[in-house]
């Protein structure tokens, strides 16, 4: 049963044509991003970036590095696209692109951490077998058929995704409109549809059409009689994504991804006339099974229970965000705050608290996530005390915040008796300098 399920040999026109879409992606996410200054403010311009804690070693490159870093990722992309050095290329690109994920947190995005899934996933699949250079140069390479678990893990990622996504917003400030009023409100200049964007139908139709695509565009597109239907419904959210919130590739990388539920025989006809196709439905057990199953069985139990880990950390996510990143919990929350650092000489038994100038260690973006985020004020904090202790000074460092979520009343985040410089931070549990979020009405 496992075997027929997973090794059943199917026409791979979906796999070819969708490395050619997402070796063209990727290339623009690169590219894209030196040349709109993504690069430049996000990497260049900082004296220094918010890495996943534990990783601080990842630091950009000096000078500009960074730009031909991002150019190579760019070659990479192309080379994906065409089919040379297939694997390589995509084992590169995926390999550079983590740096770049793990390093800088500044400009985090659910999408980053969707595209890094789905490079590790690329890496394995035999998708520079056809309309490539590698096959024009090694015929042997030549494949018309794949088995089919490669389209299933690839089905199976979107649907891990886009259920949590869903199950996610039934909260109420997103079941009450309040998130979808506060994310238009920013929008309200955009030329003919800032109005109808500020509208309140327009709030309760982006709330409900957010849950509910998200929950069904999978089962919908699995389904024959609907997939049409919901490829319109995708197309018409991805479009609206991309106009609205600008967040680059990934509306189209969505869309792209339907060659993968349609029939085998539409996307042949639609991409690949020239291709013969494969309709044998042979059952061929490759010599990786055994390494195989175990694989994908650790790889999707990882998927599926590291977005639920915030349940068992003490506190609401919304407040801690201990277990907010890579847990699909997509553009869930306002959150603003107020924040500021004050050092004492420790070895001065008189001496006063110093406030600390962030503009002068900070970007404007670095600003705006060292005000909300506590792990963020928290390496901050790291890294003042590591500043003065290269000059053989020992510091106490302590935090006054106050931050809102949604537009509520601010409240303390940080315990400002705890000195943040010699606390330490813990990943699988809650930090107890977080203080609780108190409702206030």
């Amino acid at each position: 049963m496992i075997n027929r399920w997973l090794f059943t040999q199917v026409d791979n026109s979906s796999l070819i044509i969708f490395r050619v879409f997402f070796g063209f992606l990727i290339a623009s996410e690169a590219i894209g991003a030196i040349f709109t200054g993504w690069v430049t403010r996000t990497l260049v311009e900082p004296k220094f970036t918010f890495n996943f804690i534990g990783l601080d070693f990842l630091q950009p490159l000096p000078g500009n590095g960074m730009y031909f870093y991002f150019a190579i990722m760019g070659i990479f992309g192309l080379l994906v696209m065409i089919g040379f050095k297939y694997r390589w290329s995509m084992i590169g690109y995926t390999i550079l692109w983590a740096g770049v994920y793990f390093m800088q947190k500044a400009s985090y995005n659910n999408h980053y951490y969707l595209l890094l899934l789905l490079c590790i996933i690329m890496c394995t699949l035999p998708a520079g077998n056809y309309f490539s250079i590698d096959v024009k140069q090694n015929p042997l390479l030549k494949k018309i058929a794949m088995p089919r678990w490669c389209i299933l893990v690839i089905i199976a990622q979107l649907w891990i995704v886009y259920t949590y996504a869903s199950v996610a917003k039934l909260y109420p400030d997103w079941l009450d409109f309040t998130v979808a009023k506060n994310l238009m409100a920013g929008k309200a200049n955009y030329p003919i549809v800032g109005d109808i964007l500020q509208e309140h139908w327009t709030h309760v139709f982006i709330a409900y059409y957010g849950i509910l695509f998200d929950l069904l565009i999978v089962p919908l597109l699995l389904w024959k009689r609907t997939r049409l239907a919901a490829f319109c419904f995708s197309v018409f959210f991805h479009l609206f994504n991309s106009i609205v919130f600008q967040i680059g590739i990934f509306p189209y990388l969505s869309l792209a991804f339907t060659v993968f539920f349609f029939s085998k025989e539409r996307v042949h006809h639609l991409f690949m006339r020239k291709k013969e196709f494969y309709n044998s439905k042979e059952i061929i057990i490759p010599s990786y099974r055994k390494f195989l199953l175990p694989i994908l069985t650790i790889w999707f139990v990882i998927q599926i229970l590291l977005p639920l880990r915030h349940w068992v950390i003490p506190g609401d996510v919304l407040w801690t965000e201990e277990g907010h990143r890579m847990s699909w919990r997509m553009m869930l929350r306002g959150r603003y705050g107020t924040t500021n650092f004050y050092a004492v000489d420790k070895n001065d038994p008189k001496a006063l608290q110093k406030l600390i100038n962030k503009n002068d260690y900070l970007s404007k973006k670095q600003l705006r996530l060292v005000s909300a985020k506590p792990d963020a004020m928290w390496q901050f904090a790291q890294r003042i005390k590591a500043e003065y202790a290269a000059k053989e000074k020992d510091i106490a460092i302590y935090v006054r915040s106050k931050v809102s979520i949604n537009g509520k009343k601010y409240q303390t985040l940080i315990d400002p008796k705890v000195d943040l410089a010699s606390a330490s931070w813990n990943y699988f549990t809650t930090n107890p300098w977080i203080l609780k979020y108190e409702e206030k009405e």
